[in-house]
């Protein structure tokens, strides 16, 4: 039945249940031992009717949630990207935590120590105590947080990013906004990676499990979380010297081998190099149907090209990672962030664990996220960037520095001279000047190369100190 006729028909229904009982009760020919009991059944029914034809005509989206519990949101509509969810996942019935049912009032449900915590001076009681209350269990949904962060990334999503094309098939489409249930967060971008894996990934050698696809040089996380879930691991190389995104490669790989993940680092690591939205477009969509295309966007504060975040809208088997580890300078916190569509976020919060963010990494992301901080967030970003500019040109200025990567991220990737032994110089460096640098001579494309973070201007003078005074001692 149309939900626009089920107030009517209701309506309709109460007035004949209201004539039929005026009949009976005033009728001389029903006996009368019966007319009681159909005058009761009558009025019971009258009033479950009416019961509905209010709940439909006061309160438009059903009846007004319980005020005494959390209500979680209703389940989204389905995706072609559950199809390739593991089967035990789907199944999976969720754990129920008790802050899942109450939040406030006398909480004794949860075997927490209503003393608090065993600390001197102790940061939830007290005069000017914080409202950490460190010893109750944290918000297991966090949904301030989340929304903070939608709210963030919603405004780096272009306004027309429907083509004329949509518009004219399907008409005018939404707008493109995050909402909480677009968000996981998490404890970094890792907890994100491992539980990806293990929504969609079997393990076990093939043909019986199966396989996730990386472009190395990458990340080594995504290699580390498959073998420990035993998924197997399969290669695409970014293209040599430039470190581009082969998508002919990367689609024919995965098709030819069913690949259910296929890890994307944008802008990439150690390569610091962020693919174009275009060749990250093109492998989602030739893998719409077939795999989970995760871009880690780790880095992306600090790179002038499109954030893949957009694309979820369109390409449901789009996932992008994020974190406060970089840009906002909150690596000692972990906490992260996985984007995508309402029902594919809605298993990884299925499958995660309870409390798997701490309160006090909540608080600080929370504050992090603050109109007052994200000035200063933005404010530090253009400093980041004016040091790495700086450091870049310096190097290349270097006769024993072979080539200088281009760099969309707070770190620069450098190849020494073939002379110049990289891995002694870090070493060197490291051991008598104190500055420690990464050798990354060992991955894909990266021969005799060193990776640097950009610092503070004092330590990056350091490092560009100890770097000639080291060289030059080799010699």
């Amino acid at each position: 039945m149309p939900e626009s006729e089920t107030p009517v028909r209701s309506g309709v229904a109460s007035l004949v249940l209201i004539a039929l009982i005026g009949i009976i009760s005033t009728s001389p020919n029903v006996p009368l031992d019966v007319s009681p009991v159909l005058i009761s059944g009558l009025v019971m029914m009258l009033f479950t009717t009416a019961a509905h034809f209010i709940q439909h005509t006061l309160f438009v989206d059903g009846p007004p949630p319980k005020v005494t519990s959390t209500t979680l949101a209703p389940a989204p509509a389905p995706t072609p990207a559950l199809l390739l969810v593991r089967a035990n996942i789907l199944k999976l019935s969720t754990y129920r935590c008790a802050r899942d049912d109450y939040t406030s009032g006398v909480l004794l449900d949860a075997n927490e120590n209503s003393l608090g915590p065993s600390l001197s001076p102790c940061p939830s009681k007290g005069k000017g105590a914080s409202s950490l209350a460190l010893e109750r269990y944290p918000d297991p949904h966090q949904v301030e947080l989340k929304s903070a962060f939608a709210e963030l990334r919603s405004a780096t999503i272009p306004t027309a990013t429907a083509t004329a094309t949509a518009n004219a098939t399907f008409g005018p489409l939404p707008p493109r906004v995050l909402t909480h249930r677009n968000i996981f967060a998490g404890v970094g971008s890792d907890e994100a990676i491992d539980l990806l894996i293990r929504i969609f990934a079997s393990p076990g050698p093939p043909p019986r499990g199966d396989s996730v696809l990386i472009t190395p040089p990458t990340y080594g996380m995504y290699e580390v979380c498959s073998d420990v879930n035993d998924v197997t691991v399969l290669r695409a190389p970014l293209t040599a010297f430039d470190f581009d995104l082969d998508v002919e490669v990367t689609v024919r790989t995965a098709l030819k081998h069913a690949s259910k993940l296929v890890f994307i680092c944008s802008p990439g690591n150690p390569t610091a190099k962020a693919i174009d939205l275009d060749k990250i477009t093109a492998v989602a969509t030739a893998l719409r149907d077939t795999s989970i295309v995760v871009v880690d966007e780790a880095y992306v504060d600090f790179s002038g090209k499109q954030s893949a975040v957009q694309l979820i809208f369109d390409h449901p088997n789009v996932v992008v990672l994020q974190t406060l580890s970089k840009a906002f300078g909150l690596a000692g916190v972990r906490c992260g962030f996985a984007i995508g569509e309402e029902s594919l976020i809605g298993l990884m919060s299925n499958v995660k664990a309870p409390y798997n963010l701490n309160s006090l990494t909540s608080s600080v992301a929370r504050t992090a996220l603050s109109p007052k901080s994200l000035l200063k967030f933005r404010s530090n970003l253009k400093l980041v960037l004016l040091e790495r500019d700086r450091v870049a040109k310096r190097l290349t200025q270097l006769d024993f520095v072979k080539r200088v990567c281009e760099s969309d991220s707070n770190f620069l990737l450098f190849e020494l001279e073939k002379n110049v032994d990289a891995e002694r110089v870090y070493k060197i460096m490291a051991a008598e000047k104190g500055v420690v640098v990464r050798f990354r001579g060992n991955e894909l494309f990266c021969t005799n190369c060193l990776r640097v973070s950009v610092g503070t201007k004092g330590e990056n003078g350091a490092f560009l100190r100890s770097l000639e005074e080291v060289v030059k001692g080799l010699k």
